[in-house]
């Protein structure tokens, strides 16, 4: 028996890197200094005075099932890329070089090669390197044609410049930036909802929703980078509205003393969360411990810079408020 009579065909792999390898270095920016193909990947930190790296690692989730239901790969990288460069955001960091994770029992080329695409088009609109990753065949582990895919990304900020949430004080306004729908949280929940429960299929015209509702849940992760970047310095926290939804994600950040209440009828949630919410009856303090509910980055700032911080940021609204109290998170 040979490698590939037991699912893995090493010479299909090769050529599948080599066009990974392509698409790699579309995305390379000068701090790189090595090629595609090593063992690891060299990167020089240049113009920097007091450097910390900022280093996260997530995943698509369950979102992927609704990508390989509906036969569309090219979003999924985007989401991954746009997730991280969010999560490191929040400490005030800019992308330096991300790594992906592919996991599958059989990894289709085209698939392989539109994910990818997803991942180089994302990195080079932050200016963030693909420097490397993996792609690992594991037939009997997976089944059919799913598969798994996460990131991994390096980021810097100088260390005067961290964005310290230890300065959060009674008074604060929590600012809200709208999502791009669920992002890639909940999923889970969701498809169980609106498929197992509901009945619906991926083509499912709702009211309400202008697209199919399989491009609706694929509608790819925001990033918030662009936009919040140049404003870091009118700031004192952001929390990025993932699994966990307002509940963990903002009680994470709360000083001792420090709670905040969120006003629900400042904003209106996207039909789909209602959708979800009405097909499943699902209470509300459930909805928004698991979705983003159309906000997917909260802001804290000093009243002082509320008026500036909304008529730079399209869409930003004013969510709620941080109080004296130790309750944490109250959605009301």
């Amino acid at each position: 028996m040979r490698y590939r009579d037991a699912g893995v065909d090493i010479d299909a792999a090769n050529q599948l890197k080599k066009t990974i390898g392509r698409l790699a270095r579309s995305t390379f920016t000068p701090g790189v200094v090595s090629e595609v193909g090593l063992f690891g990947s060299l990167f020089q930190l240049k113009g920097w005075r007091d450097p910390l790296l900022v280093a996260s690692c997530d995943g698509v989730g369950t979102k992927l099932t609704v990508a390989r239901i509906c036969g569309c790969h090219d979003t999924v990288g985007t989401d991954i890329v746009n997730h991280c460069v969010n999560d490191i955001l929040t400490l005030g960091a800019r992308p330096l070089f991300f790594l992906d994770y592919l996991a599958g029992s059989r990894l289709e080329p085209a698939l392989v090669a539109n994910v990818v695409r997803g991942l180089a088009r994302a990195c080079r609109a932050h200016g963030c390197a693909l420097v490397g990753g993996e792609t690992a065949l594991m037939p009997g582990w997976y089944q059919g044609d799913e598969f798994d895919l996460v990131g991994f990304i390096l980021g810097a900020v100088e260390r005067k410049r961290v964005v310290d949430a230890s300065r959060i004080a009674p008074g604060d306004v929590l600012i809200g930036l709208p999502s791009n729908g669920l992002h890639t949280n909940g999923y889970s929940l969701a498809r169980k909802v609106l498929f197992e429960r509901a009945g619906l299929k991926m083509d499912a015209r709702v009211k309400g929703l202008r697209r199919p509702l399989g491009k609706e849940l694929l509608r790819p992760h925001r990033s918030y980078f662009s936009a919040v970047y140049p404003l870091l310095g009118s700031l004192k926290a952001l929390a990025h509205i993932t699994g966990g939804g307002f509940y963990e994600n903002l009680g994470r950040l709360l000083p001792s003393e420090c709670s905040c209440v969120i006003h629900r009828r400042s904003w209106r949630p996207g039909e789909l969360f209602q959708l979800i919410a009405r097909l499943g009856d699902v209470p509300s303090h459930e909805m928004y411990r698991t979705f983003n509910m159309g906000i997917g980055m909260v802001l804290f700032c000093a009243p002082g810079r509320k008026a500036r911080l909304l008529a730079s940021l399209r869409g930003a609204r004013v969510i709620g408020k941080v109080v004296r109290g130790t309750f944490g998170v109250a959605v009301v």
